[in-house]
């Protein structure tokens, strides 16, 4: 089965609206690293419409114009481009659709046919809602050292937990950390276990 890896920047107060007004002073090759490697196992790209209009308004013309993310860009026009939609959407990307039918059957059957990785970038209520569907199998934060303070959180209020277990950690040059999770079941004794610490009275 493929896995859906979603990669996001994040902020220290868990902003992840609109990180081109306070991510770029951060970005170095260890992160281009860190994001070539999430992409560069997938051939299909998950999309919420806000997320897919940013993407196709800017990348088309940076691979046209032959820059030095021109390489990156043919990647992401190359692959398979899936947007999820409420509305009837028109596309001049290449190799982009629209997402059919229900979100949750429509994902399940994309994972379970043969390809590589599917990859998110943003898009957060598309991981909102694969995260609650347990659709999600790998969740990539790039933690900036920054408190923004203001705009949309990756984790909005809810009255159900959202497990997650440590899958491997790294600290780049500029402090940024690069985390990343998979979902931890409840039921699964690591999380019960330190859940029961947590929950233990100070001595």
């Amino acid at each position: 089965m493929r896995k859906i890896i979603a990669g996001l920047f994040i902020s220290l107060d868990g902003v992840v609206e609109a990180p081109d007004q306070w991510h770029f002073p951060y970005f170095n090759d260890e992160m281009g690293a860190a994001v070539d490697a999430t992409f560069g196992t997938a051939d299909t790209l998950l999309f919420g419409r806000k997320t897919y209009d940013s993407f196709a308004g800017a990348w088309p013309e940076r691979e046209a114009a032959g820059g030095e993310d021109a390489a990156f860009a043919k990647v992401l026009g190359d692959a398979r481009k899936i947007v999820l939609s409420n509305r009837k959407l028109e596309f001049t990307w290449r190799n982009s659709e629209q997402l059919e039918g229900d979100l949750v059957d429509a994902v399940t059957a994309l994972k379970n046919e043969p390809g590589g990785n599917i990859a998110l970038s943003g898009s957060v209520s598309v991981v909102r809602q694969l995260l609650a569907a347990g659709l999600l199998d790998e969740l990539h934060l790039l933690v900036h050292p920054i408190a923004v303070r203001k705009g949309m959180r990756l984790f909005d209020e809810g009255e159900t937990t959202i497990p997650l277990r440590l899958i491997s950690s790294e600290t780049f040059q500029t402090g940024v950390l690069n985390l990343v999770y998979a979902p931890a079941e409840s039921g699964n004794a690591t999380y019960d276990d330190a859940k029961a610490h947590l929950s233990q009275p100070e001595q």
